[in-house]
């Protein structure tokens, strides 16, 4: 398969080779010069024009091409609101095939009766042929976050609906009966309060800000220090601490410093598609989402992007520069150092989503 740089400089050989066997061929016929120059002239001009047109039209047919691009990936990853029930979401999406603005990563932020419901994804393989089970699994979700009264629910409904696609593509590609898909399922509480359920899927990360000194706090006497971060105890929920492994601090910081923590909420089930999920399957709970706190999820394309070198993104350390950034401008500076340390070259798509609690 050609590449993009390839085509035009293919085109630009046949039309300066065409161009040159017809001057060569009017030169070497005898004859007087001054004909001989015009009829070059000609057929260079003739040339010139063939050659613009087939530009134009396929400079058309990409622009075609973008539109379509575009309307896919607004119908599969809609962009997000500016606010949803007090969370401020941000999100983007790369796609390591080379022209395709979507691939086999998938997020998705709604809001419920039962909390802030999130979703993100990353289907085996890349680029185009992992479109299908993203949008099946997507769509499984955007159902299920409403009418499922625990993430379970919502969990197997995607599974089912993984599962019907796999069979459908089966009859005609035998590969895709390998097809599997990892999942994190979130659901934020109006009070922080976060449930988890994880079928092979990276972890996310919680930025905390720097705490404000007390000298510089209006605290007013005897007032208690702020709570440790509590897991709600509950049916089939684990209570196992959430943040207390690998703090990170911005470089140059003092203690007080903006932390960035690896959040872990219980058990990782294999992901979607490999195994059933288990029949007594109950989401974890890790910890809370405190206001002015920000969540960090990512697919595993970002960890595992490497330069020339074979070097892995460092994404805990841009993370600690990026901390104190907007969740818009943390996403730019993440998607920036991304492609910056691999130099433009993806080998995997590549999704990120944030969440900062700006409730009151």
């Amino acid at each position: 398969m050609n590449t993009r740089g390839e085509m035009p400089l293919v085109r630009r050989v046949c039309v300066l080779a065409w161009a040159g066997a017809a001057v060569s061929w009017e030169l070497s016929t005898p004859g007087r010069l001054v004909p001989s120059l015009a009829t070059c002239a000609a057929f260079l001009l003739l040339a010139t024009g063939c050659a613009l047109h087939i530009r134009r039209e396929l400079l058309g047919e990409l622009r075609r091409a973008q539109e379509i691009a575009g309307a896919a990936q607004r119908a599969l990853l809609r962009p997000l609101p500016g606010r949803i029930d007090g969370l401020t979401p941000a999100a983007a999406q790369l796609s390591a095939s080379r022209g395709a603005a979507v691939g086999g990563d998938l997020y998705e932020v709604v809001p419920t009766a039962y909390g802030v419901r999130v979703v993100i994804g990353d289907v085996r393989g890349h680029g185009l042929p992992a479109l299908g089970a993203a949008a099946a699994v997507l769509g499984a979700f955007r159902e299920g976050a409403y009418e499922e009264p625990s993430l379970d629910g919502v969990l197997r409904r995607m599974e089912r609906a993984l599962g019907r696609h796999v069979r459908d593509r089966a009859e005609s590609e035998p590969a895709a009966a390998e097809e599997f898909v990892t999942v994190l399922l979130l659901q934020i509480a109006r009070d922080g309060t976060l449930l988890t359920l994880n079928c092979g899927h990276p972890w996310p990360y919680l930025i905390r800000p720097a705490p404000v000194p007390e000298h510089c706090a209006a605290r007013s006497r005897g007032s208690a220090p702020d709570p440790a971060p509590r897991a709600p105890a509950g049916r089939g929920l684990s209570a196992r601490p959430a943040f207390e492994d690998r703090v990170r601090a911005a470089p140059g910081s003092a203690q007080r410093a903006t932390q960035v923590l690896p959040l872990a909420g219980g058990e990782t089930l294999p992901p979607l598609g490999v195994v059933p999920v288990p029949a007594d399957m109950w989401p974890h709970a890790c910890g809370e989402l405190r206001p002015g706190e920000t969540l960090f999820l990512y697919t595993d394309g970002a960890e595992d992007a490497r330069d020339r070198a074979g070097r892995f993104f460092d994404l805990a350390g841009v993370l600690a520069q990026e901390a104190a950034a907007t969740p818009t401008r943390l996403v730019a500076g993440v998607h920036a150092a991304l492609l910056r340390h691999t130099g433009g070259r993806l080998a995997d798509d590549v999704a990120l989503l944030v969440l900062r609690n700006d409730r009151s």
